[in-house]
């Protein structure tokens, strides 16, 4: 007979299976955008300036504040002897050349994907193609491609109902160009409409919706259909993240954005057996093994990491960082 109190048993933690997407998180525009600011801090020291948010993420942003770094909005906040940094989304002509009008030190972090939209811009006006933007209205990359050109010269479609009821202001023949981090399918079905009013219009050489986009897109497609769940862990100011939320969900699966584990309400886990967990492209590693410790708290966890691609792509940082 044993003396003394008994221990209680320790609770038993319910069972949960975790999908993990692969491709997600970090793509090469990304990572390169980050480590421009990073290495104009080494190089020149801080404060070194960045017009708007490097990315659309406040864990990179504090991270690369408290090295230093000073986000603002427009360059009239700029001191003129400081260095600036452009962001990944890229901006309007008339933002380098103010910069260059003041003599100021600049770097361009443009993601090389979305400079390629600007080059495709840039092409089909000297062409004399009317030219169509699909996007969304306000987003800093559809402003900064807006801006390669006189205004005018581009027309925003955000929606099948855009393109439906668009009318070209001109005789001119039309192309096509996009926001590089738009739903691959919701931008298939607008493209379609488009060409069916327009046999002739021109398309991309190349597709402009980005390679991490698409691949963290597939990836959901991958998971989603059986999970309960799915997390997405991005900033709500994301587009590609916003759009792996909907992807989820016309998967077939509930779906949440959240920004990091803090964010996460526990009560939306009754009836979840099965999550999926994935990043949008501006969300770095460290958020998603902190959801993953925060879950394996609450649960008895057994993780599972489906890949559907594997990604080599890099970009070069600016030669003004090598030297």
């Amino acid at each position: 007979m044993t003396t003394g109190s008994a221990r209680p048993a320790p609770a038993t933690r319910p069972a949960l299976k975790i999908r993990v997407a692969n491709p997600r998180g970090f793509c090469a525009g990304v990572d390169r955008a980050i480590q421009i600011v990073e290495r104009a801090l080494d190089k020149f020291g801080a404060p070194v300036y960045v017009r708007h948010e490097i990315v659309h993420n406040r864990y990179v942003v504090e991270s690369l504040e408290a090295r230093g770094a000073v986000f603002v909005d427009e360059l009239d906040e700029v001191p003129p002897d400081a260095p600036v940094v452009f962001s990944a989304h890229g901006v309007p002509k008339t933002v380098p050349a103010e910069a260059q009008r003041r003599n100021m030190l600049y770097v361009d972090a443009t993601c090389p994907l979305v400079s390629k939209v600007h080059r495709e811009a840039e092409r089909h006006y000297r062409m004399g193609h009317e030219i169509v933007l699909i996007g969304h209205a306000g987003h800093p990359e559809v402003i900064g491609t807006m801006g390669q050109l006189p205004e005018g010269a581009i027309s925003l479609v955000e929606t099948v109902e855009d393109a439906e009821s668009f009318q070209p202001q001109t005789g001119n023949r039309l192309a096509y160009i996009t926001q590089t981090t738009l739903s691959v399918d919701d931008t298939a079905e607008i493209v379609a409409v488009l060409r069916r009013r327009f046999p002739d219009m021109e398309g991309p050489r190349k597709e402009d919706i980005c390679y991490a986009t698409t691949n963290r897109q597939e990836a959901v497609k991958a998971i989603a259909a059986d999970c309960d769940l799915v997390l997405v862990i991005g900033a709500p100011n994301s587009s590609n993240s916003l759009r792996l939320v909907e992807v989820a969900r016309k998967s077939g699966a509930e779906a949440r954005l959240v920004q990091r584990a803090r964010d996460i309400d526990w009560s939306w886990f009754e009836n979840v057996h099965t999550l999926g967990i994935t990043a949008g492209a501006s969300a770095p590693e460290t958020l998603v093994e902190e959801v993953l410790a925060a879950c394996a708290e609450r649960f008895a966890v057994d993780m599972e990491q489906v890949t559907t691609v594997t990604e080599s792509v890099s970009f070069k940082l600016p030669a003004i960082l090598s030297r």
